[in-house]
């Protein structure tokens, strides 16, 4: 059989639950601070300040993604962005000891997209329904498909859930959002996110934009003393995706775009461009953490 980094060590199960229930907290108090007029930036600080609050760290920098943007935007320095009549996806991770709860929503402002709402929702609802040790990718991607198109809308193709190990919010296996025939099976002790994206559009995404969430790939060492001091900082974040804002906060802008120029050529980190509709196609995105188990639990219900 197949082995997935994805399995749970039984001794951080209760880690695990404790991610999860607070990532489920965050995103019920978070959804107070989704009105017309708020500034994301805000948004964004005062759901990553609630995290720390509670004795985690974000898992990764909250996503807030606005109309055609899938995934991958959180706000700059200085964002001016605010909420009037946007489709807003707030994704959420939090991360307690290592374990990491992975939670998504998304609200319609203008009143006029529910029906587009309702189809990730109910498309991560029925996925939920056929989880157990034994189905296979394809199924539940099969399953999504079918929901979001029953809805008249597009799951998009090469956006996926995935597994979740302890500090690695993105690991094999990758879980499907249409039917790729893919006859992997889920195991016993694995964790996943399933999260389905529906779309107005055809339904696949490419990159587009700045650059703001970044990633550390190595710990090699680097000539630059702005690069090195700013290093010292990323590798404080505990290995987990950060964002540009929170090195912009304390060295500025320009120390950090020199600093991030050099890391990338060095390899030490990566960036996560926000990820576009390739049409411009409106989307929204639903998202929950599981422990698939003899009973499947939702760590983040």
């Amino acid at each position: 059989m197949q082995q997935f980094p994805n399995i749970m060590n039984p001794e951080d199960k209760e880690k695990w639950i404790k991610a999860g229930k607070i990532a489920s907290e965050v995103r019920e108090w978070s959804k107070s601070l989704i009105k017309p007029g708020a500034k994301l930036l805000d948004v964004a600080n005062a759901i990553e300040n609630k995290i720390r609050e509670k004795g985690a760290t974000p898992g990764f920098p909250v996503n807030l993604s606005l109309n055609e943007i899938a995934a991958h935007y959180t706000p700059v320095k200085d964002d001016t962005i605010l909420l009037k009549d946007q489709i807003l996806k707030v994704d959420i991770g939090v991360c307690f000891e290592g374990a990491i709860g992975d939670t998504a929503y998304t609200i319609d402002l203008s009143g006029k997209h529910q029906k587009l709402v309702e189809a990730s929702q109910q498309a991560l609802a029925n996925a939920t329904k056929v989880l157990r040790v034994g189905v296979t990718l394809g199924e539940i991607g099969k399953t999504v498909e079918e929901t979001i198109m029953s809805y008249g809308f597009q799951p998009i193709r090469n956006l996926s859930g995935h597994g979740i190990a302890m500090y690695s919010i993105h690991t094999s296996p990758s879980i499907p959002n249409y039917d790729t025939k893919e006859k992997t099976a889920l195991q016993k002790g694995m964790i996943i996110a399933i999260e389905p994206f529906a779309s107005t559009g055809e339904g696949r995404i490419k990159e587009g934009g700045e650059t703001v969430i970044f990633e550390e790939l190595s710990h090699k060492a680097v000539r630059s003393p702005i690069a090195r001091q700013v290093m010292q900082d990323i590798e404080a974040f505990g290995h987990v995706p950060f964002a540009r804002r929170w090195l912009d906060e304390k060295y500025g802008v320009n120390k950090v775009s020199l600093a991030l120029s050099q890391l990338k050529l060095n390899g030490n980190v990566h960036g996560h461009a926000p990820l576009v509709e390739i049409s411009k196609g409106l989307v929204s995105q639903a998202e929950h953490t599981f422990l698939i188990d003899d009973e499947v639990v939702c760590l983040t219900k």
